[in-house]
């Protein structure tokens, strides 16, 4: 039931996004379905303005800003970043910035899900 509300509070949130712009909306809706399938236990919320994505703990989550969409990593700071993307020096968040949705598959988003989403398992 938990989820179900959520579920529908997630998709409130993408449209109200989507008021506001179509870019903003077709990144955080990859950006979540990237999530969801980084591993089969994959939950969202909203929480903190943006869309919060957990396993046994959260791992990230996806947030829009007026020119870009981040995608805050958790304990980015811990992940392996081969593809130099992660931009941050905080203890233990890092994120990557999204503009277009051609960012989400140069930047190896996908990538950075999985490793998160396995360090939260």
């Amino acid at each position: 039931m938990r989820y179900e509300k959520q579920a529908g509070a997630v998709d409130r949130l993408l449209q109200d996004v989507r008021l506001v712009s179509e870019t903003n909306f077709r990144l955080l809706c990859r950006v979540r379905e990237l999530a969801l399938a980084a591993a089969p236990d994959v939950h969202d919320e909203v929480k903190y303005g943006g869309v919060l994505f957990s396993r046994a703990r959260p791992f990230g989550g996806v947030f829009a800003y007026a020119g870009h969409v981040t995608l805050e990593l958790s304990q980015g700071a811990s992940l392996d970043d081969p593809h130099g993307v992660l931009e941050g020096s905080g203890k233990q968040r890092r994120h990557i910035k999204l503009r277009t949705p051609d960012d989400v598959e140069a930047r190896q988003v996908a990538h950075y899900l999985r490793s998160a989403a396995a360090l939260a398992g």
